[in-house]
């Protein structure tokens, strides 16, 4: 068996690549990783594989590709701004490359020119079949079926310091000229790029440990493209949003398409300053509904006080009415009560004067001077009246009393 150098080897592999693949071909593939040096893009090529055990991808091949400084011009000024979008690690790219085989370097892809179209269209058909996951699952509407707080006034916000949506929200909610008062509690994350949905995800968790501070959880960030956008139709991040203890309003800014999470969010708006008037127009309509409430106790009190001062000069008319008619009876009652007074005083006089003139007539009969007048007498001793003849003894003195005068007398 014939036995090669590892330079003869790689010399033969090189002449085989080169002569199987003179002409650029289009491959597809997913950027894990790139970076920009020199003016030079280097990229780490993957090809991943479901594994049906597990949600976890096992990687089935791997490559490095560059796109020289040159070439890297060339597709940015033919595809415009979209060409930094696709060249992104995470996505999913077409691109076309020249197969080349370096004895030393080993394999290597060049990249010459880009699909974006194809970008685009593999996040479509991801978007769509997570839609229809969250519709089978019944996540799509889950948060929005969550009650509303009347006044959003604790709300906890995810979004990044570097984005423009950031400060535009900021300001709005604190410089809003009716002077309310919000309690912000940012999360801040990425927002687009490889790492937003996990950050993302990292945030919502967070705020979902103590959801009892927040009245509600808001995902904003600036304008973006479709692919800016991507990370905002994770699967992972809607089912974490649909599932979500509080409602979650996104205002991630872009005005024509809507990203899954829009849809599985409680509720969505356009941009980040649209999210934050909602949040004041909010407050706005409570304190005119409170307002209103005033006005119609203010309402209530006048009429319940009007009304309880008519019924009480009512009643005060009827009082005095009723007063006046009693002392009437009243007066009538005593003067009738005064005349049967007088009536028993004088039969009570007369009937008391003729028991005096009868018990004076006795007396008068039974006086010693009327009974001594019909020719009884009295007899004393020593001033004492003689009742028996054993009170006297032989020769004692005695008086007797006569009607007219008297006698002394001696006991023999």
């Amino acid at each position: 068996m014939q036995t090669y150098s590892l330079f003869d080897l790689n010399e033969h592999i090189r002449r085989v690549v080169a002569l199987n693949f003179s002409d650029p071909v289009w491959i597809v593939a997913e950027i894990a990783e790139s970076n920009l040096s020199n003016g030079h893009l280097y990229l780490s090529l993957i090809q991943k594989a479901e594994l049906e055990s597990s949600r976890d991808t096992g990687i089935l091949a791997q490559a490095q590709a560059v796109t020289w400084q040159r070439e890297l011009r060339i597709i940015k000024s033919v595809h415009g701004p979209i060409a930094e979008e696709v060249l992104q690690p995470g996505g999913q790219v077409r691109m076309l490359v020249k197969v080349s085989f370096h004895e030393r370097y080993g394999l290597k892809l060049h990249v010459w020119d880009i699909d974006p179209t194809y970008t685009l269209g593999v996040a479509a058909l991801q978007r769509r079949q997570t839609i229809e996951w969250l519709q089978q699952e019944g996540l799509l509407h889950r948060n929005a079926s969550l009650p509303l707080p009347i006044v959003l006034q604790r709300i906890a916000i995810i979004t990044s310091r570097e984005a423009a949506g950031f400060h535009d929200f900021k300001t709005h909610l604190e410089e809003n000229r009716y002077g309310y008062y919000f309690q912000q509690t940012y999360f801040f994350a990425s927002v687009q790029g490889k790492n937003a949905e996990k950050e993302i995800i990292s945030a919502l968790n967070e705020i979902s440990r103590q959801y009892d501070q927040f009245d509600a959880v808001i995902i904003v960030r600036g304008g973006g493209s479709k692919l800016d956008l991507i990370a905002f139709d994770g699967k992972d991040l809607c089912a974490i949003v649909a599932n979500m203890p509080l409602p979650v309003l996104s205002g991630v800014g872009h005005e024509i398409d809507e990203a899954v999470l829009d849809l599985t969010a409680h509720s969505a708006f356009k941009t980040p300053t649209a999210v934050a008037q909602f949040l004041i127009e909010r407050s706005v309509q409570f304190e005119m509904n409170i307002n209103q409430f005033v006005k119609q106790i203010e309402q209530a009190t006048v009429y319940q006080t009007q009304s309880a001062n008519s019924a009480m000069n009512n009643l005060h008319h009827v009082i005095q009415f009723a007063s006046h008619n009693t002392l009437q009876k009243a007066s009538q009652s005593i003067n009738q009560l005064q005349e049967k007074i007088s009536l028993s005083v004088l039969y009570q006089l007369k009937t008391e004067q003729h028991l005096l003139e009868n018990t004076e007539k006795i007396l008068t009969a039974l006086s010693p001077d009327t009974v001594l007048k019909r020719g009884f007498s009295i007899t004393l001793k020593d001033g004492h009246i003689i009742r028996n003849a054993t009170d006297v003894q032989e020769g004692d003195l005695l008086e007797i009393q006569l009607a007219n005068g008297s006698i002394n007398s001696r006991v023999e």
